[in-house]
């Protein structure tokens, strides 16, 4: 893909060679070694080298290099169709905007968001890992959507992806819903209740909790402190057998946790259709615990892991920098970080990835930390190509949520929040008639606002999630960048969808230096980068940020250039075939970023 950006800089490597081995030292300069800047205004030219760099070898200040490179650069020839003038430490380009113009919308469309910068490679990616005794909650939907962008990115640059699920279906948690449920659940369904199956089983998880807490407060007023209490209270007790009833393998404990488990499971199916993620395999908690187990217990024929008196089994784990770790309790269960060990090893032998990436929030780095270290400590080369992608929390401006104080914000909820505030913004602007599906238009619309909103932050930080600032339509939105696509759409249908623009005319893409038109092309021809940049990062953030940055774009564009009325039919040629372009890697962009392309607003 052409890149006017790396031309230069292939040129001005050259250049900087030349004056090196006019001053005697024989080193060549290679354009990993060029630093190019875009001036602050753009009169000053489109890029700009900083010479400061070459001061000590060449013996002579910023501003005589960047003289004498100009002169260098003269010389050559090579700034034939684009003029260069010192400016202080900086040497300055203004090249030949319509050449350019011609070379990045000439090329063959399909190269745009294809940089293959991944081919060859094979990258799994793990997200979601819900909980099966809860629905799925606003901090699933930035993992789910952190994940499935991330993974359609990596994709995009020409890795093979497999997007993976690890379901926790089993450990005291679990328990705490079964027993809920087994004791007070009357043979109540999901069916029965009019309750979608996964809120269902949420609802118990919520009311053991409640019981709990009940418990605690009646042992805390007869002196107990409140740890102790926490320890002692009798449904606790009872969810700790019902765990070990489970991995003993009782027959009635079993059934209902298959039970339970289903009904979470086809529950958050649903929501995955809705929001458009999907899985090429699951890996379910209760399969690995089991190897994970058993290379512990290997581990500690091997002196890697001490079996302590109680019957416990810990590493020591001060000489990494890290805490002393149990990973088996001492009545024989494990810990979760044993079952991730045994995950990692079954999706290694399953499929030979070059790199794992784990989507999971920031409150787990220590944990990846440890899982990682002890991957390492029991011989597995691979450790080395995982990766986790940490991201912060996400919460609601009222606060932050508790799954066990039932103050979580379930995804379901949420969605139908949005999407009813977007049909009532639809209906507002009377534009039902128009958009022909309102409510199929309303949902497109509440996924854009959800999505583009929790990826347009950098993964790592925290955020709060205003519902009501992310269905803006004007600003950094995702319905902004929906409109911006529907109204492109409609200039390309005014202007005769499927027809070219006077009778076939080839598009004389030279005629399009102003900086309107300047400014989008080039915003279109740094697509590829930045596609590479975020798949390196792992960072679906930069795509957000270029996507809004395409959208202002052509909104000045818009604004600053008649294309339906242009002065000249060689021109409105030009313009709608820009306009095409644009559309192009706008719906690209859009899909990598899990938001809905929408052709009428």
């Amino acid at each position: 893909m052409y890149d006017y950006r790396e031309k230069w800089k292939k040129i001005i490597a050259g250049v900087m060679t030349a004056l090196f081995k006019e001053a005697g030292i024989n080193e060549e300069i290679t354009i990993n070694d060029i630093t190019a800047e875009i001036p602050p205004e753009r009169e000053m030219g489109d890029l700009a080298f900083p010479m400061f760099g070459y001061a000590k070898s060449l013996r002579k200040s910023p501003a005589q290099i960047a003289e004498k490179a100009r002169e260098e650069l003269e010389k050559r020839g090579d700034a034939s169709s684009a003029s260069a003038a010192a400016s202080g430490p900086y040497l300055n380009i203004k090249i030949d905007r319509g050449e350019a113009a011609k070379a990045i919308l000439s090329q063959d469309s399909t190269l745009f968001g294809k940089p293959e910068t991944l081919q060859g490679q094979k990258i799994m990616v793990e997200y979601s890992s819900p909980n099966t005794n809860k629905p799925l909650h606003l901090g699933h939907l930035r993992n789910d959507v952190l994940g499935e962008s991330t993974s359609r990115i990596l994709a995009a640059c020409g890795a093979e992806v497999r997007r993976v699920c690890i379901i926790n279906d089993r450990g005291i948690h679990i328990c705490k819903s079964m027993l809920s449920y087994m004791e007070q659940g009357e043979g109540k369904t999901p069916e029965s209740e009019g309750i979608k199956s996964d809120h269902f089983v949420g609802d118990w998880y919520v009311k053991f909790s409640q019981d709990l807490k009940q418990e605690c407060d009646t042992l805390e007023k007869q002196g107990i402190d409140k740890k102790d209490a926490e320890a002692q209270a009798p449904s606790l007790l009872r969810a700790q057998e019902l765990l070990r009833l489970w991995e003993a393998g009782d027959e009635k404990t079993t059934e209902l946790w298959k039970k339970m488990n289903a009904w979470a499971f086809d529950g958050w199916q649903e929501t995955y259709r809705r929001t458009g993620v999907k899985f090429d395999k699951y890996y379910y908690e209760s399969q690995t615990y089991l190897l994970g187990k058993d290379e512990i217990l290997k581990g500690v024929d091997r002196g890697i892991f001490v079996k302590e008196e109680d019957g416990s089994v810990q590493v020591d784990l001060s000489a990494e920098k890290l805490d002393k770790k149990v990973l088996l309790r001492r009545d024989g269960t494990s810990l979760y970080i044993v079952q991730d060990i045994g995950t990692a090893i079954l999706r290694y032998n399953d499929w030979n990835f070059d790199r794992l990436v784990y989507v999971v929030a920031s409150e787990q780095n220590y944990h990846f930390k440890v899982l990682f270290t002890l991957l390492k400590k029991l011989g597995f080369s691979w450790t080395e190509n995982l990766f986790h992608l940490s991201y912060g929390m996400v919460n609601l401006p009222e606060g932050k949520m508790k799954s066990r104080e039932g103050t979580v914000v379930d995804a379901d909820v949420l969605l139908d929040s949005l999407k009813e505030m977007a049909l009532e913004e639809i209906r507002d602007k009377e534009r039902e008639e128009a958009v022909g599906d309102a409510d199929g238009t309303a949902e497109k619309v509440a996924l854009g606002a959800l999505h583009y909103y929790l990826l347009h932050v950098s993964p790592s930080k925290d955020m709060l999630f205003d519902p009501k600032e992310s269905l803006s339509f004007n600003g950094n939105t995702g319905p902004y960048l929906q409109y911006m696509g529907a109204r492109i759409s409609s200039i390309l249908r005014r202007a005769g969808e499927g027809k070219k623009a006077d009778d076939g005319a080839i598009p004389a893409f030279e005629l399009l230096t102003s900086d309107a038109e300047w400014e989008l092309i080039e915003t279109l021809g740094s697509y590829n980068d930045t596609l590479s940049s975020s798949a390196a990062g792992m960072d679906p953030s930069l795509l957000a940020a270029y996507l809004y940055d395409l959208a202002k774009a052509f909104s000045t564009f818009y604004h600053d250039c008649p294309i339906l009325n242009a002065p000249d039919p060689a021109i409105k040629t030009a313009r709608l075939a820009l306009c095409k372009a644009v559309l192009m890697v706008l719906k690209n962009a859009l899909n990598l970023s899990c938001i809905p392309f929408l052709d009428v607003m």
